[in-house]
């Protein structure tokens, strides 16, 4: 008898070992110019739907995607190659590792992502909360913090600002102009860990919005002229 269990633990152990844990996890294909598929159709779907893509949807990697490509990778501080990589899938709101490296790539892993993390949330908040108290930038800067860890949003920084009709100010070009220094500095501090809404994932103004659903959100509070919401 105890020989048979020492056998079941082993085989216990060995299924264990085999087992694919790693087979939910989404892996993309690297895509350059001439490559075809369906990680192409997904990768134009992603860019059409942020404005960097005008094409059609064919699963051709032709001349039209490689300008999109570079396009999003230039306003993503990402290396403008051209071709779609980890890094560009990660920004395009796709990660295929594990949930350390998913993790590793929400923190932002190296100083250069980091820095264009920072950009980013900057231009977001300098564009959305200008002329709010600084928690009120903190906290603007903290919801997209908050969305790239939440299973519902894309795991990146340009991931959820990119995302359709995310942010006014991403439809109306806003995003694009220099940050003000106070948002610069809301946005390290928002890296840094400080979140004045507690988990808060969407923000609006209430004079302005006429949204019925965005109402529906439980609001948890309010700083200057915008609430938070869960």
């Amino acid at each position: 008898m105890k020989q048979r269990g020492v056998v079941i633990a082993l085989l216990t152990l060995l299924l264990f070992l085999t087992f694919p844990w790693h087979a939910g996890a989404q892996t993309r294909s690297t895509l350059r110019w001439g490559s075809r598929g369906e990680d192409v159709c997904v990768a134009q779907r992603r860019l059409k739907a942020w404005g960097y893509y005008t094409g059609a949807v064919d699963c051709i990697f032709g001349r039209q995607t490689y300008a999109s490509v570079r396009l999003f990778q230039q306003r993503n501080g990402l290396a403008v190659d051209g071709i779609v990589g980890p890094d560009t899938w990660a920004a395009l709101g796709y990660w295929g590792g594990t949930p350390s490296t998913r993790a590793a790539a929400t923190a932002g892993a190296t100083a250069g992502s980091r820095a264009a993390e920072r950009d980013l949330l900057a231009r977001v908040v300098s564009a959305e909360a200008r002329g709010e108290p600084y928690e009120g930038q903190v906290a603007v800067a903290a919801v997209v913090l908050n969305r790239v860890r939440d299973a519902r949003f894309p795991n990146t920084v340009a991931g959820v600002v990119y995302q359709a009709h995310a942010f006014e100010s991403v439809t109306n070009g806003t995003i694009y102009a220099a940050p003000t220094a106070s948002a610069v500095r809301a946005a390290e501090d928002a890296l840094n860990g400080w979140d004045p809404t507690g988990g808060a994932l969407f923000f609006w103004n209430p004079a302005k919005a006429s949204s019925g659903w965005i109402w529906s959100r439980p609001i948890v509070k309010r700083i200057g002229n915008h609430v938070f919401a869960k």
